[in-house]
């Protein structure tokens, strides 16, 4: 397996075996079972000062397969998820790293493999709802309003139960959006 770099960021080889931390640098995988509780630990502060939104343990489990983890010392320092919402569109979901992780690159790093992970499986637009406009900008995402799909896939995305999808419409029933945040969407 060879490293790779995505525009001057270093991607850390991934498989599905556990990659060994070097030199204290998170090592960033795809997140199993039992690594929710270590997800709703590191989300729960983020939640509290509504950065993110909170979720049922249970929702981490059934998008499980969405996320990466960064793992440091066996504790869980970084996460992100994406989510798929149509043929061209996903979002980028839960991007959280550790309070002592702030400012490493580590944030980077877990949303450069999630941008990978949607190159691979052929999306072509990413979405996010941030309060992290710069970082998000410095990724390549801008600031949008209005609706980024078309009046027939509109008509699809309305037929969702997830709340994300009913936020990246801006639907009236989540507005104003959960948490006030900036829509943001990136074409790769």
């Amino acid at each position: 397996m060879s490293r790779r770099t995505v525009r001057g960021v270093y991607r850390v080889p991934v498989t599905s075996q556990r990659q060994p931390a070097d030199h204290g640098t998170p090592a960033i995988r795809r997140a199993r079972t039992g690594d929710v509780r270590g997800i709703r630990a590191l989300v729960a502060p983020l939640a509290e000062r509504r950065v993110l939104v909170s979720k049922d343990a249970v929702a981490y489990f059934e998008s499980l397969q969405e996320f990466r983890v960064a793992e440091l010392d066996g504790r869980i320092v970084g996460c992100g998820a994406l989510h798929v919402m149509w043929e061209d569109l996903a979002e980028i979901r839960t991007l959280a790293v550790a309070a002592d992780q702030v400012g490493t690159g580590l944030g980077g790093r877990l949303l450069e493999e999630l941008v990978q992970d949607a190159r691979d499986i052929g999306v072509q637009r990413l979405f996010c709802l941030t309060f992290e406009t710069g970082f998000f900008t410095r990724h390549g995402f801008e600031a949008i309003e209005g609706q980024a799909v078309p009046t027939d896939v509109y008509a699809e995305l309305l037929r969702s139960y997830d709340e994300g999808v009913a936020e990246f419409l801006d639907l009236e029933r989540v507005k104003p959006n959960t948490l006030g945040n900036t829509r943001m969407l990136r074409t790769l």
